[in-house]
């Protein structure tokens, strides 16, 4: 069985918080913070954790504030979080059933080619590498992702690309990423000999969030705009 070894370093960024009433906070997180503490208890810090206690000088303690969406360490972005259990219940329905919509923005390496298209691959739970997945049409899940090429880059030569994840499987847009032949800059899973070492972070930032408000039943859209381009 792997061991995951991993021990995050120190997050000095902040929750910034977007939104808020009385049933769910929409806010910003920032890359390199987990959204769960960690079962190592060197990985205490996280989104969660800074919400239900309160960042000094920065935001109030919501101890009530639950999880129905969470984002990769790497990943920065909007997330959005429950404040009772009725809006928990609601929530985590309309996540099951893909009533929420997300958007992602994200930096590719090298230009690809068609402006826009569908990656059609199913993911699988990988066998070495704790926590890595892979691409497996045996066994895997049905994954599908659709995604725009807004802009290409020279210098170094990559793609700033918006995702739309059809499924949500773990990982899917790094993994389906490097299916494409265009891997994500800066993440250290899904790589080609220097993706990683292209940009000082992994560049995936979740950009969008439609979904209907727990109580009031209003269609909501969040956004979180995306600050690192390139290195």
């Amino acid at each position: 069985m792997s061991i995951d070894t991993f021990v995050a370093p120190p997050c000095k960024s902040v929750v910034e918080i977007l939104y808020q009433d009385d049933d769910i906070l929409l806010i910003d997180k920032p890359s390199g913070l987990l959204s769960l503490s960690g079962k190592n208890p060197l990985n205490w810090d996280s989104v969660h954790h800074r919400l239900t206690h309160g960042q000094e000088g920065v935001s109030q303690a919501f101890p009530e504030a639950k999880m129905p969406h969470r984002l990769d360490f790497g990943t920065s972005g909007i997330m959005l979080i429950s404040l009772n259990s009725e809006s928990t219940t609601h929530l985590n329905k309309q996540f099951q059933t893909r009533q929420v919509q997300k958007k992602y923005k994200a930096v590719l390496k090298g230009w690809v080619q068609d402006d826009e298209g569908l990656i059609s691959a199913p993911i699988a739970k990988g066998e070495a590498r704790f926590a890595k997945v892979r691409v497996c049409a045996a066994t895997g899940k049905e994954a599908v992702t659709e995604y725009k090429v807004l802009k290409r880059l020279e210098d170094p030569r990559c793609s700033v690309v918006e995702f739309r994840p059809v499924t949500g499987r773990t990982h899917q847009l790094r993994v389906h990423s490097l299916e494409l032949g265009h891997p994500i800059l800066g993440c250290d899973l899904y790589n080609s000999d220097d993706s990683e070492n292209m940009a000082p972070r992994l560049l995936l930032h979740a950009s969008d969030l439609y979904f209907e408000h727990p109580s009031s039943g209003l269609a909501m859209h969040g956004h979180s705009n995306f600050r690192i381009l390139t290195k």
